[in-house]
């Protein structure tokens, strides 16, 4: 069984999920990062791929990207980095970017690479939902990759459902139709938007993401969904706190 299904199946309710741009803080940091995030009760992991042109990213990450790439950070390294992963890390642990590099690496390739050292999922927000059904769909089966859809409060409900029958792991709930970026709150348009997509009662988990910092806002999204991502306010906390490692326990701390 995928760990993103095993994940989903043990826990229904609060699951912490984590982004964190690969190659940053430091360049060889990845490994013992999603070491301390494990031990300090993270249950999932997404692992941005670092871009040039990270249009749907806030200034937060796409300042991690820049960082990252001037670090020295591409797949190649990021796959050489995980290699001996699952030796230590047992939760689901997923890559997320953009299309373009993925391409230029090749889809089977970068498929068989994710699989070979121990990777649960997949999220590229910029490959439309059709050419993933038409073109790429049996790649990422064969290798048990699962592929995550992102929705908006903008996505339909006859789209939601098409989305909810290609997907097998779990289901990304965009807050907002904004860029990523930490927001100090959950608004009433927002619990609309959630109370709609929860009362479609879809088959698949929902993980909301985009603006959620702190336990407050963690706590609100978790009562529709089953977990939350966070991802700028830790870069955030990466980018200011020079001791990493402890700055990442205490800030799962103060959410959990």
């Amino acid at each position: 069984m995928n760990r993103i299904n095993k994940l989903f199946e043990e826990n229904k309710e609060n699951i912490l999920s984590i982004y964190f741009t690969a190659g940053h803080p430091e360049l060889n940091s990845a490994a013992e990062l999603i070491g301390v995030l494990e031990k300090s009760g993270v249950k999932m992991v997404e692992i941005g791929m670092p871009f040039s042109d990270p249009l749907a990213d806030g200034p937060v990450i796409q300042k991690s990207a820049q960082k990252a790439i001037a670090n020295g950070m591409n797949l190649h390294h990021l796959f050489q980095q995980l290699k001996d992963i699952r030796k230590t890390i047992q939760i689901p642990l997923l890559l997320m970017g953009y299309l373009n590099p993925v391409m230029y690496y090749g889809i089977e390739k970068f498929c068989r690479d994710c699989s070979a050292v121990g990777l649960d999922g997949v999220i590229l927000p910029d490959l439309p939902l059709e050419e993933y059904e038409n073109e790429y769909k049996p790649i990422f089966e064969k290798y048990n990759l699962k592929f995550i859809f992102l929705i908006s409060p903008q996505t339909s409900d006859e789209r939601l459902r098409k989305i909810d029958s290609l997907s097998d792991g779990f289901i990304y709930m965009v807050s907002s139709s904004s860029t990523t970026g930490a927001k100090a709150s959950i608004s009433e348009n927002q619990k609309e938007y959630f109370t709609r997509v929860k009362a479609l009662n879809l088959t698949n988990p929902l993980v909301v993401g985009f603006g959620i910092s702190n336990r407050e806002s963690f706590n609100e999204v978790c009562k529709y969904a089953s977990g939350a991502i966070i991802g700028s306010a830790f870069v955030r906390m990466l980018e200011e706190q020079k001791d990493w490692k402890k700055g990442t326990e205490e800030f799962v701390k103060g959410i959990l």
